[in-house]
């Protein structure tokens, strides 16, 4: 298993970067190698990557959901193995830092040696900055989704 941590500072109150990460469907305008994700229900998404030219997909199960802290899920089911966090932390009224943290399971020759490269790395550090881009070209969520699941 292998892991990867990153964190962005974004200007952005900590609900408005919160509610924006609830808004999985949106993912794909930030998100490198995603291409679609459906809300299939509060709790489960389908998601559908390409990363290289190799198409995977999951369903991913949110197993920890706290309004303005946490979201935490785990895939269980399809071509991904991994399970992660994203927190929220108020810095002060205007600026959160967002942090994620994800284990993964590179299973193809492929996908191994771009862990060992540092590529996951590298695509999750630019996801993290092209999603400050993104809120605070909008200046506002596209949407929101308060419930907290434990």
């Amino acid at each position: 298993m292998s892991q990867v941590e990153e964190s962005i500072e974004v200007g952005v109150p900590v609900h408005t970067a919160y509610n924006q990460w609830t808004q999985f469907e949106s993912f794909p305008e930030f998100m490198s190698g995603v291409e679609r994700i459906e809300q299939r229900s509060d709790t489960l998404t389908h998601w559908v990557t390409k990363v290289d030219g190799v198409k995977k997909e999951f369903d991913a199960e949110i197993t920890e959901q706290i309004p303005d802290e946490r979201v935490a899920w785990t895939t269980v089911s399809g071509e991904a193995k991994q399970a992660g966090v994203v927190t929220f932390h108020r810095l002060d009224a205007e600026h959160t830092k967002v942090m994620l943290q994800m284990d993964f399971v590179p299973e193809s020759l492929t996908e191994k040696v771009g862990d060992k490269l540092g590529l996951v790395k590298r695509q999750t550090k630019g996801d993290l900055e092209r999603f400050k881009k993104f809120i605070e070209h909008r200046g506002r969520e596209t949407g929101s989704w308060r419930g907290a699941v434990v």
